[in-house]
């Protein structure tokens, strides 16, 4: 059987590094970015100087989930500031790409 975590080399600030996460997260990140106009890579290298503990895949996948969950609040007419500092409104919302 397949696993559903998915490991993927990206270079984070000129550095090579691997990062596993499943199948839809990766999907949402890319998502995220695109929406964002920034690369893959510079959204990671923003989560990675931005986290304040625990691993990479890790801090990902909260960073996704809180993108979408402001952006439920939205929907539903509340408040897009995050809960955890991890959300839209974070430097990765800022980003741009030159």
């Amino acid at each position: 059987m397949k696993s559903p975590v998915v490991k993927r080399s990206i270079v984070i600030a000129g550095h090579k590094t691997s990062v596993s996460l499943e199948d839809a997260f990766w999907r949402g990140l890319k998502d995220i970015a695109s929406a964002r106009n920034v690369t893959l890579s510079d959204i990671v290298a923003s989560i990675d100087g931005d986290r304040r503990q625990g691993n990479l895949s890790s801090a990902i996948r909260l960073f996704v989930l809180e993108y979408y969950r402001a952006q439920a609040d939205l929907d539903r007419g509340g408040s897009s500031a995050p809960r955890d500092g991890t959300g839209p409104a974070t430097s990765a919302s800022t980003m741009r790409s030159d």
